[in-house]
């Protein structure tokens, strides 16, 4: 008895370490158009979690800049741009902001992941009802 209690534990601890991440590669997905359009690479440091473009899936857009972008990410190259910024986890979802490199704007958002390769993402302004929902996919 005693041995399958610990073996118990020991799945449940393994299963919990296991657990699906945000943390890696993900496909962007256009919500209007429907066609992919990036990818972003999402990391951890000091507890937030942050993702950055390493991929831009339209050759024409692999030298563009982000003229319509604020601050110290105005002109910079939207590759290798960090558009997810300092998310924080907050029990099965991540709350920050995030960049939309089209118009250079800043939104509130959520990120939860829908299963181990989908992300949910939604920006929006002010209350979550306004905003935007796009679904990216684990690149693997």
């Amino acid at each position: 008895m005693k041995k399958i209690f610990i073996s118990l534990i020991a799945i449940f601890l393994l299963s919990f370490s296991n657990s699906p991440s945000i943390i890696g590669k993900w496909k962007t997905v256009d919500d209007e158009s429907g066609k992919a359009v990036s990818v972003i690479e999402i990391h951890e440091k000091g507890g937030k979690y942050y993702g950055k473009i390493v991929e831009l899936l339209n050759p024409g857009d692999r030298n563009r800049k982000c003229v319509n972008c604020k601050g110290e990410d105005k002109n910079k190259p939207i590759m290798g741009l960090t558009v997810i910024k300092g998310l924080a986890k907050e029990k099965d979802e991540y709350t920050g902001k995030i960049l939309d490199p089209k118009s250079g704007n800043i939104y509130k958002c959520n990120v939860e992941l829908e299963t181990a390769d989908k992300l949910k993402v939604r920006g929006y302004i002010g209350v979550s009802l306004i905003g935007r929902t796009q679904y990216w996919h684990r690149v693997k």
